[in-house]
């Protein structure tokens, strides 16, 4: 049966396996798409060691949208949504994978990048990002069906990117909003979100603590990452073992 998606960039690069037996294809297939996706959870990972904070929000900036917009891109919806699920599941089970978190607001900007390593873990419910986390599964999995469409290489690449921005807030400033309206407690914190964030109200609050101090850095990572991918494009068709594969990308 034709699909009606092309093939991802990772799909370009890492093909997947036509000559040996069925049963062994499979398997063969399921280890490909197991490791695409670690490795996409590895590079959120990464990028969660560049970390700024600010003094009035418990809710860091990092460098993980950028990963989660390329990563999503490269891998498609359902590998995207699956590495970033990953990601997910291995902060919540103890792995330190998460932005350094904090339940209380220093006063002061501190920068950290990668090292020493500062890695956190945490149910999302137990902070005040968790709802960025939800987001990232839903970005990853967006722009990765856009990506699907070729959004990732043409004049819609910003489009979509953008999108994938919006995807990732959404749930984060949900949460977020909710957390300040219900006056929780962060661990270890010893006064409510609604304290610890500036602002007049809850929407106020939310927007001052999730999303206005992020607009700059995300429109740079945004505009990075639309950059990168039709790049990368660019360059796997110059590579002449792929050109063959790249003119007739429609799936069986």
């Amino acid at each position: 049966m034709q699909r009606t998606q092309s093939l991802t960039l990772a799909e370009a690069i890492f093909p997947r396996i036509q000559n040996d037996s069925g049963s062994l294809r499979l398997v063969l297939g399921w280890i490909r798409d197991a490791t695409l996706m670690l490795g996409g959870a590895g590079i959120v990972t990464l990028f969660a060691q560049i970390v700024i904070r600010v003094p009035w929000t418990t809710v860091p900036i990092t460098g993980q949208t950028f990963a989660v917009l390329v990563a999503g891109s490269t891998l498609g919806a359902w590998r995207g949504a699956g590495s970033l699920s990953i990601y997910a599941i291995l902060g919540m089970i103890g792995v330190p994978v998460f932005a350094a978190g904090s339940g209380t607001t220093s006063g002061v900007w501190d920068v950290h990048f990668v090292l020493p390593w500062k890695g956190s873990e945490f149910l999302l419910w137990d902070a005040s990002n968790g709802g960025y986390i939800v987001g990232f599964i839903l970005a990853a999995a967006l722009v990765g069906f856009l990506a699907e469409r070729r959004w990732d290489r043409g004049t819609w690449v910003h489009a979509g990117m953008l999108l994938g921005n919006v995807a990732l807030y959404l749930p984060g400033l949900l949460w977020l909003g909710y957390l300040i309206s219900t006056d929780w407690m962060p661990p270890g914190a010893s006064k409510p979100l609604s304290d610890l964030i500036a602002g007049s109200g809850t929407l106020d609050k939310t927007l001052k603590g999730g999303l206005y101090p992020f607009i700059a850095g995300d429109l740079m990572k945004l505009l990075l990452a639309a950059m990168i991918l039709p790049g990368a494009w660019a360059l796997v068709g110059k590579t002449g073992r792929l050109r063959p594969r790249l003119r007739n990308d429609r799936r069986v």
